[in-house]
């Protein structure tokens, strides 16, 4: 054989062998996607289901003038955890939320019934009560905190107003020793003041609009309530 011809088969040989390697590589299979994270999943049914009930019941205690300062946050902090795919902690969330809002729901029977076996009233001359201020006590004298006292709970005693609505002009007429309306301390010694009607009315509003609140902090709400 020449060598020229040789040549020229070498060379039709080595383009052969490319053309066919530059097909296998052309053949070969796409790289497998990865799995997706659980943030990319996203909320999953039991998150929905616990978020969607936790509202439901939420609602059903706002409507009767209930509702807990902090099951809203917690409904948030659990639709956010869904959205970063964080269900176990997102149905947790929702669960607790859901359960300060039964609570909220046994609370308002629970003052209701307390209200009418002691004036004999039906259910909604309790809530007609609870929101009238000509109906409230007058006041005057002084209360002893105990253990499980809230100004909530002090405000609603016969001994005082009657009305949990008017904690407010407790936490004002004793805001020297009460830096968080949210926390108080048995032993404590408060006066509760005698009030005009406008001041009951601003303290029920106050009461009833408050907005969030967080334990050991004063709220811009409760300040400028007392700057009134």
């Amino acid at each position: 054989m020449k060598k020229t011809e040789f040549l020229k088969l070498a060379t039709i040989a080595v383009l052969s062998t490319g053309l066919v390697a530059g097909c296998a590589s052309k053949e070969e299979p796409a790289p497998a996607k990865e799995p997706m994270t659980e943030a990319q999943k996203g909320p999953n049914a039991a998150a929905k289901n616990a978020i969607y009930s936790a509202k439901i019941k939420n609602a059903r205690a706002a409507k009767l003038g209930y509702e807990w300062r902090d099951t809203k946050k917690l409904i948030a902090a659990a639709e956010k955890a869904a959205a970063a795919g964080d269900n176990d902690k997102a149905v947790k969330l929702a669960n607790m939320a859901a359960e300060q809002a039964n609570d909220a729901i046994a609370q308002y029977h629970a003052e209701t019934k307390r209200y009418n076996e002691m004036h004999g009233s039906t259910e909604s001359g309790m809530a007609m009560g609870m929101n009238n201020s000509s109906m409230s006590n007058a006041g005057g004298g002084e209360y002893t905190v105990v253990s499980g006292d809230n100004l909530w709970n002090i405000s609603g005693k016969d001994e005082t107003y009657g009305n949990p609505y008017q904690w407010p002009l407790i936490y004002k007429a004793n805001s020297d020793q009460i830096k968080d309306a949210d926390l108080i301390y048995a032993g404590q010694v408060f006066s509760i003041p005698s009030a005009t009607d406008a001041e009951i009315d601003a303290a029920v509003q106050h009461a009833k609009t408050r907005g969030a609140w967080t334990i050991g902090e004063t709220e811009a709400s409760d300040q400028d309530y007392l700057a009134q």
